[in-house]
């Protein structure tokens, strides 16, 4: 069991990105909460007819683009398996105080079960919650100068606008549009082709952005984030530290 003490905080986390920019090294940092908690249930801790009703899933079903995936789906459940795995930083949920707004039960709970069942064990875990926290960081951002910057989301666009403008001053070489799982075959050929056209990805694109961020590092050999919300936070003007992460353990912020 890794304790909420063990967790990387958000400092040590940007300590170790930055490494990897410096070094031009492969590094992929995923994100666990409750929605990938039941995908990675699916067949495993839960049955099929288990998770389907779960309200996250039911909301899934009823709007392709609400969760980037339609379930079941186990094609990506185990391919989450191999990014978490893969991945040099894995974000989980806290025991004490977690943020996540749904059921106990659906966060650091299953997560520990999910994780026993596929033997996961992440050497460097840090919050879920990282991503939302990097959005305020002026550190974090001023990490991503002067790199090319690959936005994945169905708010790429909208973001990128954002980006390139002050304070932000970024260099968005590329965007693309996922909004759905079916996307991730064409997605995954259009990094690969493209690899010399970005050196750091962020990834908003809901369960599916934890594959998305290790086959980043894997096959391109760049830099994949995992960023949660945090792009759609930042169009629709909401992506503050008091919204997203207002009862974090303090421990989160460095």
């Amino acid at each position: 069991m890794i304790s909420d003490e063990q967790l990387l905080t958000v400092d040590q986390v940007l300590k170790k990105l930055n490494k990897a920019i410096k070094k031009k090294k492969p590094f992929s940092l995923v994100r666990v909460g409750d929605g990938e908690n039941i995908v990675l249930a699916q067949n495993s801790i839960m049955t099929i007819e288990e998770v389907l009703k779960e309200k996250w899933a039911q909301r899934a079903n009823q709007d392709r683009r609400l969760k980037g995936v339609t379930l079941p789906n186990l094609t990506l459940r185990n391919q989450m398996v191999n990014a978490i795995k893969g991945a040099n930083i894995v974000g989980i949920p806290f025991y004490n105080n977690d943020p996540i707004l749904t059921d106990d039960r659906l966060k650091r709970e299953l997560t520990d079960q999910v994780f026993n069942y596929f033997h996961i064990n992440p050497k460097k875990p840090c919050h879920t919650f990282v991503n939302r926290v990097f959005a305020q960081k002026k550190r974090f951002w001023k990490l991503l100068k002067n790199k090319k910057i690959l936005l994945i989301s169905q708010w790429s666009e909208q973001s990128a606008q954002i980006l390139r403008e002050k304070p932000y001053n970024l260099n968005v070489s590329m965007t693309l549009n996922f909004d759905h799982y079916d996307q991730m075959e064409h997605t995954l050929e259009t990094i690969k082709v493209n690899k010399e056209n970005f050196d750091i990805a962020l990834i908003s694109c809901g369960v599916n952005s934890v594959v998305l961020a290790h086959k980043v590092a894997e096959i391109t050999g760049n830099i994949g984030i995992d960023f949660g919300k945090s792009l759609m936070y930042m169009v629709r003007e909401k992506a503050g530290l008091k919204h997203s992460s207002n009862r974090a353990n303090i421990d989160l912020i460095p």
